[in-house]
């Protein structure tokens, strides 16, 4: 599974695909201030993408991949 599910923190890996989409919907809202760990992911659907940006969630380490983190903070 590419996202890892804490208590309030969610950690992306590698490629986060189209299928993580509603799991992490769900986990987001089920969770009063949620976080996230994005260090490890490399790519990010655009499904997922959506969910976060409606959820103008917490982002507590950005991805290391430069062009991906310069690319979500500009998004997000």
């Amino acid at each position: 599974m590419a996202i890892e599910y804490k208590k309030n923190q969610a950690v992306f890996s590698d490629v986060v695909s189209v299928d993580e989409a509603e799991s992490l919907l769900d986990w987001l809202q089920n969770r009063s201030n949620p976080k996230l760990d994005l260090s490890r992911c490399s790519h990010l659907h655009p499904a997922n993408l959506q969910v976060l940006i409606a959820a103008k969630i917490q982002i507590a380490v950005w991805p290391k991949d430069e062009n991906l983190r310069a690319w979500l903070k500009t998004v997000l």
